[in-house]
């Protein structure tokens, strides 16, 4: 038996079941008598002096609650990179791999970090295995990744509260979840939360379409609503409310609940609207059963293709159980968007919930 030394990081946004993979990997690693390197602080553990590390054992995960906590026992890093420093921060990321003896690295991240990541380790000839994490519910190939589920719970269980306190004031209130360019939480948390209406950025929509849901509502004897919208929908004329950007040039979004109350206010008087964002809750709460479960596949899967010597891959959950794919496969896939034509827009609209302008 070969002994390793691995290294393993948690890599943009954090979310609820990261703990879960790290346990998982700690111990299936301690099993085969192998190091376990924790990096604190995503990429910036190894790019930045003095490198940020823990040596993680069992003990770090037995016999104490992080298995069933939110967030990341290692930090996570949510900033992105600059492509014109990607030579230079290969060159760093490859440098502190080297100094830690590490002979490979286990990311868990989303789609941007799969990329940047890969990237770094391509260029620093370094062994890669990806673990996918996002709320988003948006990393290519793989059906569901740690973190959406544990999501798409803290997202329907605020839909469920808004409900009362709606059904109490005589109002309509609007939900507006993250997810970025996809509306995979949105449409999920909508259909589990029984919201009248889900705006996703996939599906154009007009105001008046809201409308006209909302006095169907109206019609029936219902005194409220629930409107689900997704962070990424632009307004009704196909325009972004910000025209600002990150460090990596991706678009920055929030606020589009705002227009939606405003615009539906000066429009149709007979509900008041409210609007609440939830922002960074989503990405706590108590990981669900299922983002355990999946982050322990996950984690042990990753182990096993280090021990077979097959790297430069990610896991992923396809058809009811964990595969591997090519991590340039993964990347050159790029965001997955949620399918028009799903069976969740499908199902949204036959129970009379207004999704947008979609074909009937």
């Amino acid at each position: 038996m070969t002994k390793k030394r691995i290294g393993i990081l948690t890599s943009g946004g954090d979310c609820a079941g990261l703990n879960a993979a790290i346990r998982a990997v700690v111990n299936a690693a301690s099993l085969k008598g192998w190091e376990v390197y924790g990096i604190k602080n995503g990429t910036d553990g190894l790019t930045e002096k003095p490198y940020a590390y823990e040596v993680l054992t069992v003990q770090n995960f037995s016999d104490t609650p992080w298995p069933r906590l939110s967030g990341s026992y290692l930090g996570s890093l949510n900033k992105g990179v600059k492509m014109e420093s990607l030579d230079e921060m290969s060159k760093r990321f490859g440098e502190g791999v080297k100094a830690l003896g590490l002979d490979a690295v286990i990311v868990v991240g989303g789609d941007g970090s799969m990329n940047i990541c890969s990237n770094y380790c391509k260029g620093a000839g370094i062994k890669m295995v990806g673990i996918p994490k996002t709320i988003d519910g948006d990393t290519p190939i793989t059906e569901f990744s740690i973190g959406f589920n544990s999501a798409v719970q803290v997202c329907t269980t605020a839909a469920d509260d808004l409900n009362y306190t709606a059904r109490s004031h005589s109002r309509a209130l609007i939900m507006e979840v993250m997810g970025r360019d996809a509306g995979h939480l949105a449409m999920h948390s909508a259909i589990a939360g029984n919201a009248d209406v889900c705006l996703v950025p996939e599906i154009p929509y007009t105001i008046d379409g809201v409308i006209k849901k909302l006095k169907e509502v109206k019609a029936s004897g219902r005194n409220h609503a629930v409107i689900v919208v997704s962070e990424g929908i632009k307004t009704e004329d196909g325009s972004h409310l910000s025209n600002k950007k990150n460090l990596v040039g991706e678009a920055v979004y929030g606020g589009i609940g705002q227009y939606l109350c405003a615009e539906i206010s000066s429009r149709y008087k007979d509900f008041q609207v409210r609007v609440t964002t939830l922002g960074h809750i989503q990405r706590s709460g108590t990981p669900t059963a299922f983002d355990r479960l999946i982050a322990t596949l996950f984690g042990a899967k990753a182990v096993e293709l280090l021990d077979k010597g097959e790297t430069n891959r990610m896991v992923a959950w396809k058809d009811g159980k964990v595969e591997t794919f090519p991590i340039e496969e993964v990347v050159a896939d790029g965001t997955m968007l949620l399918n028009t034509n799903s069976d969740f827009v499908k199902a949204a609209a036959a129970v009379g919930m207004y999704v947008g302008e979609i074909e009937k």
